[in-house]
Parts: structure tokens; C-alpha cells; sequence
């Protein structure tokens, strides 16, 4: 054979298949009904879900960085999964098509699923420091060990926590009350952490390494918020402000959700500056 001519036979399935596993992923799409429509629909909603669990993955690698205090680790991930969050956002352009009359071809049968129940996508929030206990309960029933990474999420600290935490063992004042603080509530704004983030961006210039890190964190906040805003749009387009399916407030849920920041001081010292 010559050198050049790829290997066309295998005993069993290709070598790319076993490890991507495309031909299970293909398998995967189990519609409802016969409705073109619906088929983009689980699709797109499939390949949400798996950067959702690549964002979960970059996140965590980011917060065990920032622990060992390898501040350069840990600004690589951020950035590469602000750069995931180009193509997770460039998936709602499959959506544009679809009308109120298309959503409805199939909406019915889809019964009580809803967006609102991915569990992967709760995770995200539990690693930005959005936490309710309440929102633990759809999932226990989860197959595999996902809940208890869910819980795990829900009860350690956040990416944020991380950064904070990374901060205060690098001589930056960070108040004991939020290093301390019970990591299973949502974070809320403190006055001292504006306060360090306004000295950081005012005392550094670009290139500066904790500049780097908060601006890699205003980076992975807007690109959530980004997320957020397309799901708003998105939802407006299919269904204006019908109830959600699965008994959510639909679209006035998404637009609370929408009005929340992750890193909150990142965005008002900006205020001050």
C-alpha cells in the first residue's frame, strides 16, 4: 500500500469511531413526532448540552488552578472557554426559523420537559455562584452520578469564591465574611471587593496578571449573559410570553434570570473607575 493511501479496512468499527463514539451520538435523536422542525430542535438542544458540560468541565479545571495558585493555568481555561462560548451562542441561529406556528407542531408533545430541567445547565449556574436549594429537587432522579456532582457544586465554593480566594492569599484585602462565607448561597455584592477591583484596574496596567484574571472573568460573565439573552430572544420568536412547558414562568422567568451578573463588583467598579 502506498504510503500515502489512508487504511480503508478495519476488523471492527473505525478508529475514530471508537473514540468519538459518533455512531452512538447518532443514535441519540428519539423525536416525538414526524414535525421536520423538531428534529433542529432536540438537535440544537443536544449540542447545548454537551458545552454545557464543556464549560462545566473548563470551569472546574479553572477553580483547581487557581487553588494550586497557578494563576497562568487558570487564565488559559477561562479564555478558552469564553471561546466555547462562540459556538454554544452560535447555535440559537438554528432557531430563527422557527415561527410560534412551528414551536407548536410539536410543543404538545414534548409534555412536561422543559429547558428549565437540564441539570448540566444548573451546574453552570452553581459554578457562578447562583445557588437555590430549590433548584437541586428536579434532578434527583438523574441517571448515573450526576446529582452528586450537582449537589458537590451546589454546596463548594464558586469560580468566583476561587478568584477570591486566589486574591486574598496574594496579599489583596478580601474581608474574612466573604472568604468565609456559606458558599451554598448565592454570592451577593460586597462594598471591599468593588473597592479591590476598582484599586486593581486603577494601580495596573494591561498585562498586569490579576488585571488579566478579572478581565478573563468579566469575559466568562458577559458571554453567559450573552447565552441568557439569545435563550430571551429566542423564547420571544417561538413563543412570545406563553408559560413555560414542565410549569415554568417561561419567558418572564428567563428575564429575571437575564437582570443577574455573575461577578457583580466586576461589573460596578467599572462605575467608579
Amino acid at each position: 500500500m502506498d504510503a500515502t493511501t489512508p487504511k480503508l479496512t478495519f476488523e471492527e468499527t473505525t478508529p475514530y469511531d471508537a473514540y468519538v463514539r459518533a455512531s452512538t451520538l447518532a443514535q441519540l435523536q428519539h423525536t416525538k413526532t414526524d414535525v421536520p422542525g423538531e428534529y433542529m430542535f432536540l438537535v440544537c438542544s443536544q449540542i447545548m448540552e454537551l458545552y454545557f458540560n464543556l464549560l462545566s468541565f473548563e470551569w472546574r479545571h479553572a477553580q483547581d488552578a487557581l487553588r494550586d495558585d497557578d494563576l497562568g493555568e487558570a487564565l488559559v481555561t477561562l479564555r478558552r472557554s469564553t471561546d466555547h462560548f462562540e459556538a454554544l451562542n452560535a447555535s440559537w441561529v438554528s432557531f430563527r426559523w422557527m415561527t410560534p406556528a412551528d414551536f407548536n407542531a410539536f410543543r404538545d408533545d414534548l409534555g412536561e420537559a422543559s429547558g428549565f430541567q437540564s441539570f448540566l445547565y444548573r451546574h453552570l449556574e452553581f459554578l457562578l455562584g447562583f445557588k437555590d436549594a430549590a433548584l437541586l429537587r428536579p434532578h434527583k432522579n438523574v441517571a448515573g452520578d450526576h446529582y452528586a456532582q450537582l449537589q458537590e457544586a451546589f454546596a463548594a465554593n464558586s469560580l468566583y469564591d476561587d478568584a477570591l480566594g486566589y486574591l486574598a492569599r496574594h496579599g489583596y484585602e478580601v474581608p474574612a465574611e466573604v472568604l468565609n462565607r456559606d458558599p451554598s448561597l448565592t454570592y451577593e455584592s460586597h462594598p471591599d471587593i468593588e473597592d479591590l477591583w476598582v484599586n486593581v484596574y486603577e494601580q495596573t496596567n494591561h498585562g498586569d496578571p490579576v488585571r488579566e484574571l478579572a478581565e478573563a472573568l468579566t469575559d466568562v460573565s458577559e458571554a453567559f449573559s450573552d447565552w441568557r439573552y439569545r435563550h430571551v430572544m429566542a423564547v420571544r420568536r417561538a413563543m412570545g410570553a406563553k408559560g413555560g412547558s414542565g410549569g415554568s414562568a417561561g419567558l418572564a422567568w428567563l428575564e429575571r434570570s437575564l437582570a443577574r451578573n455573575a461577578f457583580p463588583e466586576l461589573w460596578s467598579a467599572r462605575t467608579r473607575i
